[in-house]
């Protein structure tokens, strides 16, 4: 199916005309924290050499990746023409990366190389192309200028062909600015000084960097719209000029063109035409020329998925999402796209494709693509692979009329260059309240921008009541949101199942929205988490769910993968089923039946202090009564899921209480806990546990077999307890519940 795909071979400049061949003999990477498995196929010769615009595909084409000269740059500077620069970097790996070979925090620099332009381009236009490059971009061919861009997610373009020189070497220079979380632009999750969910800036070059030659008049930009209900495509071209004699035609094997009065645009009817799903990722070879009487002045070849996507009524009458006209619950993950080694860039085009076919494998079949826009090849395989793909737009501060501007330009730039992968089916437009605004207004542009598809104003918190969607995000345990008349209802986050491997983390402390203790517990979490999913979407009737999320990202050890891809954590054929809705190798829920009670519904009384202790504060002997009294739970109001009975806002607090466990037998005694931030819990004075990160509501917990050999039913036990608080909420309460299994029915 796909031997007539537009796939160029690839070709990478010799990088020796940049920076010499001793130096690129010697490149390495930089000593990053942590390293995925497709770090090893990376060098200098071979920096993602891939063809990268797999949807409008020219035959002759040249690679710019490779190792160029950089320098820091200073504010106003002039542009070094002419002049060395001091370090070497790998493109296209951004300059706070490992694979970079740098691996240096700057926000603004130069780039600089030099390339030969073939003898067979003499009379062409001569395209640069860059992937991205964030934020500010400034181009010079020769010291003239050549463009300029602001946007770190869309490609750009320059014209250089009046630029360049006769003949022999031509010098390129790229000077950058990225003020990151200091500025307003559209940044994700890129901040200066990586913590919890915000991770390490990237600045200057991240995708590759390319050139091509085109005739004097060239298709530009393509737009290509299925016409399911009609059996047909649609294709528009942008053309670098048109006139009288100019037209554009469109060939499909198999379908039949059809008459347009519109020059510009060209339509195929199919026959009864094969759609793309997931399960079945049909792809139409597309081949598109552009004409001038009868000649063909520009061919691009591409691709078409036949798929629909709308609101409508579904089972039982409840509004739902519907692909080619039928339900088709979506469950999928959150997926960041960040990586250890080249952090906004995947070492290699099998990296992408890597994280796709784990997704697949793990029975999911849509990715919510999070605040972050890939490189069209990450999309070309959820097209051909088949993972439906909800795309968000990258948020920024969004605080002043002049980065709104900016951000309205971003978002129109998201959806005009990406709008014809098939795999992206719905476009978010801010998640949650980050830097959200004039949101009606966005909304009803994004719609008019791209009717096709779904539009979600926004995933989370702050719902305006409008667009396709009703999103709710809650962690870990799922809630639902009932659809209405107009709006399908999805659960655009939830889980954050943490499990951190040893050998396989950013740093050695981390956290996970509820920490697991091992892969099996990780499973069955994920198991529990899914049959609440499928229970709402019977009532009230989600449409999907997002699971947070792929991997693992720096600190953040939520994800099913760990950061450097080398694990994936859970049972791949468990998660994979009840992804499915197979729920038959979920074992019941156990009953909860309390043991040792909360505060949760009635305050229950402790020793606490909030100075540091003597060692065998915890020992059931110890003295405590110089420390003070007061009910649970302990900590500050408006903290998620906490029920505070005494205020606590110091960094730390220490707590003992005596208890009698009642007289009985018990199956699996699990602590119950609430805790913001890390906890140390003790039972007897055996440590049953050291929890990490934060909880939003009270869990259970499993202890360990010597502590639960420390509870003797009937007797005394002293449970204690040091929770440390760094930022944000805070609070602490904990108990013992006993968990008795239930039969299968």
């Amino acid at each position: 199916m796909f031997g007539r795909f537009p796939l160029a071979p690839a070709f990478v400049l010799t990088v020796a005309a940049t920076v010499g061949c001793s130096a690129a003999a010697a490149w390495k990477p930089a000593d990053g924290p942590l390293m995925t498995p497709f770090a090893k196929d990376v060098s200098p010769d071979n920096a993602l050499p891939e063809y990268p615009r797999p949807q409008m595909v020219r035959e002759d084409w040249r690679n710019l990746n490779g190792l160029w000269q950089w320098s820091p740059a200073a504010e106003g500077e002039a542009p070094p023409v002419g002049k060395d620069l001091e370090g070497a970097i790998l493109v296209p790996y951004p300059v706070q990366s490992a694979l970079s070979g740098v691996m240096e925090h700057h926000e603004r620099l130069w780039y600089r190389r030099t390339f030969n332009v073939p003898g067979a381009w003499r009379d062409a236009r001569v395209l640069l192309h860059f992937g991205a490059v964030d934020w500010e971009a400034t181009v010079y061919v020769n010291g003239k200028k050549v463009g300029e861009h602001h946007g770190g997610y869309d490609p750009f373009t320059c014209d250089v062909t009046d630029a360049l020189a006769p003949g022999g070497e031509q010098e390129l220079l790229v000077g950058v600015f990225d003020p990151t979380d200091a500025g307003q632009q559209p940044r994700g999750k890129q901040v200066r000084k990586p913590h919890g969910i915000w991770y390490t800036a990237v600045t200057g070059i991240w995708r590759t960097v390319w050139m091509e030659p085109v005739p004097e008049t060239y298709i530009r930009r393509l737009r290509i719209v299925p016409d399911v209900d009609n059996g047909r495509v649609v294709v528009e071209v942008d053309p670098s000029k048109a006139g009288e004699r100019y037209y554009v035609t469109a060939e499909i094997p198999g379908g039949e063109a059809a008459h347009d009065p519109n020059p510009t645009r060209a339509v195929v009817r199919l026959d009864d035409p094969h759609l793309w799903s997931p399960d079945d990722p049909h792809l139409y070879p597309l081949t598109v020329r552009w004409h001038r009487g009868d000649e063909v002045v520009d061919t691009v070849e591409s691709y078409v998925g036949m798929r629909k996507i709308e609101i409508g009524k579904g089972p039982a009458g409840k509004t739902r999402m519907l692909l080619n006209g039928e339900f088709v619950f979506q469950v999928g993950l959150l997926d960041q796209g960040w990586w250890p080694d080249g952090l906004y860039t995947a070492a290699t085009d099998e990296a992408l494709r890597y994280d796709v076919e784990v997704t697949k494998q793990l029975g999911f079949n849509f990715a919510r693509k999070h605040v972050k826009v890939e490189p069209h090849r990450w999309y070309y395989w959820c097209d051909r692979l088949g993972l439906l793909v909800w795309q968000d737009m990258p948020n920024g501060n969004n605080a002043t009329p002049e980065a709104r501007r900016e951000f309205e330009r971003e978002l129109q730039a998201l959806v005009d260059g990406y709008r014809n992968h098939p795999s992206i089916i719905m476009w978010v437009v801010f998640n949650e309240g980050w830097g959200q605004h004039d949101t009606q207004r966005y909304t009803k542009l994004v719609k008019q921008w791209d009717p096709s598809r779904l539009v979600s104003c926004a995933s989370g918190w702050k719902d305006a009541g409008v667009g396709d969607i009703k999103d709710v995000h809650s962690y870990p345990k799922p809630k639902g949101a009932a659809p209405e008349p107009d709006r399908a209802a999805v659960q655009g986050e939830f889980g954050g199942l943490g499990l951190g491997i040893p050998g396989h983390t950013w740093k050695e402390k981390h956290w996970g929205y509820r920490g697991m203790a091992d892969r099996d517990e990780l499973t069955r979490g994920y198991e529990e988490l899914l049959r609440t999913i499928y229970a709402l979407k019977e009532a009230p009737g989600i449409s999907g769910a997002v699971y947070t999320q792929t991997s693992d990202v720096e600190v953040e050890c939520n994800g099913l993968m760990t950061y450097d891809r080398a694990i994936i954590k859970p049972d791949t054929e468990r998660v994979a089923a009840v992804n499915r809705g197979d729920l038959s190798l979920i074992p019941p829920p156990a009953v909860v039946k309390p043991a040792v009670p909360t505060s949760e519904k009635q305050p229950q009384t402790w020793r606490y202090t909030t100075e540091k202790p003597t060692a065998d504060w915890a020992r059931p002997g110890f003295d405590d009564s110089g420390w003070k009294e007061g009910p649970g739970g302990f900590g500050t109001g408006g903290t998620p899921g906490a029920v505070v009975g005494t205020e606590w806002k110091t960094s730390d607090i220490w707590l003992r209480r005596q208890v009698i466990v009642p007289k009985g037998t018990y199956h699996n005694l699990h602590l119950r806990i609430h805790h913001d931030e890390d906890a140390q819990v003790f039972v007897g004075g055996v440590k049953v546990a050291d929890f990490k990160g934060y909880l939003t509501e009270y869990q259970n917990r499993p202890m360990n077999e010597k502590a639960r050999s420390a509870v003797k039913p009937g007797a005394r036990a002293v449970i204690a307890v040091h929770c440390r608080q760094t930022r944000g909420g805070q609070f602490i309460d904990v108990g013992l519940v006993d968990l008795v299994p239930q039969e299968k029915k």
